[in-house]
């Protein structure tokens, strides 16, 4: 079989030793994970502020095309929390209301992200999400975690209110507080309650009835069904829709049928940056997810395949008439558990979600918005974690800046821009540290061939020779930074007759750089003292020669640091070192 097919095509890969052990672990899992899937897709489309069916739809296609393209075994595929609000963020910004309109920019946003998403992979870009730090994205999750808990409080408390900061959601609900209906709050609180209780003691108290501690385990994730279903049962019953109790209402039976987005330029070109945005918030959460279940397995993925098929996905969804989806944590956690082998679970989920959307919707008429509203506060609030704070404090106060900066940005401002102050923060951190490299003058531990930092260790040094360590690749942000250095050093002592540059850890020297040895090199031969490089490595050696650097280079390169001080040392102290 042709490589390049097994790349794009991983199916052909594992669906090649697929055994009737496996379908049935796959059927299990898929049954499982679909009872799951159902509530949280109609949740997460409420919380883009669309109509629930979106949700089962963009809950189908995708997951059959990940199974087609995807490299992880247990990654379960659909709307998330974060991207959720992200879209809905995006369609706000459009300023429309008509519930036809949002939908169709839902579905321009997916078709957007996915192409996104498949040029990314298809030209092995995915070493661009790298540029957002871990600190920066765990502040962006727990602030939107907060966003999205707050921005669903007007559902427990049956009330419109809007807002796309904290600050105009808490002003909006405060204003709405006195249009609480009671029986809707009623119904949040007791769903909040139930679903709280059910993470950490519906397990045990299963395990007590008989169930073993894995099924245990994940019936007890299960739990929101339970939760629909008593809720829903109970306002049929005591028909609370008439008394203000908000519901789903009519869920159209069946799909749309496949349709490409409409090209309006214009609101293509306004939703191009938030497409971008939420791609790369996606990529990172799903390639996070699929990594640590591959590392529970000793399997491998391919972040840049992981692209192509999140990308495929996200078309998927486009043309079916749903939102931007991603690889959800909560439902692979309950794949993982429930013993899926291979992406066929998630299209098996696919067919039950299918059969769900043609002949269940009817069910779902009288599901409280409260009980949706307190599925999705539960979910995210585990994505809160201002442990990141105190960590990043004591670790490094630049990257704790970086964190603040994007909670508040976040929080203060929208989802938009704390995803911009998150990429912008992640990218000025880096150039912050490596621009102002960590360079140390090193001399030689006694009776060792070892060089080491002379402020740290007892090191021998020579006062004619400076042998100047650089921890760092040399381009243009920190040439001028290691310039300054030199001089600095050399100018003050008039010892001194050569300058080592010891290069174990310059693994790239850009142009900007090579100029700025250039201006060394030539400064230093102007006052007397010989440029010399040690432990250059190969890559970096074959660049060099294709310059005029080394021919015009005072001093040597030398293969060690330790050679090159036995042959600079004074002849008194050289023959003394060779004793």
């Amino acid at each position: 079989m042709r490589p390049d097919l097994k790349r794009f095509f991983p199916i052909l890969d594992w669906g090649r030793r697929y055994t009737g052990e496996t379908l049935t672990n796959d059927l299990v899992a898929a049954v499982i994970v679909t009872i799951m899937l159902i509530p949280q897709s109609l949740a997460y489309s409420l919380l883009a502020g669309l109509p629930p069916e979106i949700g089962l739809y963009a809950s189908v296609a995708p997951l059959v095309l990940y199974a087609v393209f995807g490299t992880s075994r247990a990654l379960a595929v659909g709307p998330v929390a974060v991207v959720s609000l992200m879209t809905g963020a995006a369609i706000g910004r459009l300023g429309i209301t008509e519930p036809a309109a949002m939908i169709g920019a839902a579905v321009t946003m997916a078709f957007l992200s996915g192409a996104i998403l498949l040029a990314l992979g298809v030209f092995r870009l995915g070493f661009l999400a790298n540029f957002l730090s871990h600190p920066v994205i765990a502040g962006f999750i727990t602030a939107s975690g907060i966003l999205i808990a707050v921005s669903q409080l007007k559902h427990i408390l049956g009330v419109s209110a809007g807002g796309d900061t904290l600050p105009d959601q808490l002003e909006a609900l405060w204003h709405a507080l006195p249009q609480t209906n009671l029986w809707t709050l009623a119904i949040g609180l007791l769903a909040l309650g139930f679903l709280f209780w059910g993470r950490t003691g519906l397990k045990p108290l299963l395990q007590k009835a008989g169930l073993r501690p894995k099924m245990a385990g994940i019936a007890a994730k299960a739990g929101p069904v339970a939760a629909v279903i008593a809720t829903t049962a109970a306002v049929a019953a005591l028909r609370l829709d008439e008394a203000g109790v908000p519901i789903v209402g009519d869920i159209p039976r069946g799909f749309p049928g496949l349709a490409l987005p409409g090209f309006d330029l214009g609101q293509w070109a306004q939703m191009a940056v938030p497409a971008l945005m939420l791609s790369i918030i996606g990529f990172v959460e799903s390639v996070s997810v699929a990594q640590t279940f591959a590392a529970r397995r000793r399997q491998r993925i391919d972040p840049d395949q992981e692209l192509v098929a999140l990308g495929m996905s996200n078309f998927g969804s486009s043309l079916s008439g749903g939102l931007p989806v991603t690889g959800g944590f909560s439902r692979s956690v309950v794949n993982f558990d429930a013993g899926a082998e291979t992406p066929a679970a998630g299209a098996f989920t696919a067919v039950g979600i299918g059969l769900a959307v043609m002949f269940l919707t009817p069910l779902l008429y009288f599901l409280p918005k409260a009980t949706l509203a307190a599925t999705i506060i539960v979910a995210v609030l585990s994505l809160v974690d201002f442990s990141i704070l105190k960590k990043t404090w004591s670790y490094s106060r630049a990257d704790f800046a970086s964190v603040l900066a994007t909670i508040l940005v976040t929080l203060g401002l929208g989802v938009e821009a704390g995803v911009s102050a998150g990429v912008g923060l992640s990218i000025a951190l880096h150039l912050f540290k490596t621009a102002r490299p960590h360079v140390a003058e090193v001399g030689c531990v006694p009776g060792t061939e070892h060089f080491r930092n002379i402020r740290r260790h007892e090191v021998a040094t020579e006062p004619s020779i400076v042998t100047i360590r650089v921890d760092e690749s040399l381009y243009f942000a920190n040439a001028r930074f290691l310039e300054d250095y030199v001089y600095d050093r050399v100018v003050k002592d008039k010892a001194i007759r050569h300058v080592v540059l010891m290069c174990p850890a310059v693994n790239d020297i850009d142009m900007s750089a090579l100029e700025s040895l250039e201006a060394i090199n030539h400064r230093l031969h102007e006052m007397g003292i010989t440029l010399h490089m040690s432990e250059v490595k190969g890559p970096v050696m074959d660049r060099l020669q294709k310059s005029h650097f080394l021919e015009e280079l005072t001093g040597k390169v030398y293969l060690s640091q330790f050679a090159a001080m036995r042959d600079l040392l004074p002849k008194p102290d050289r023959a003394a070192a060779a004793e």
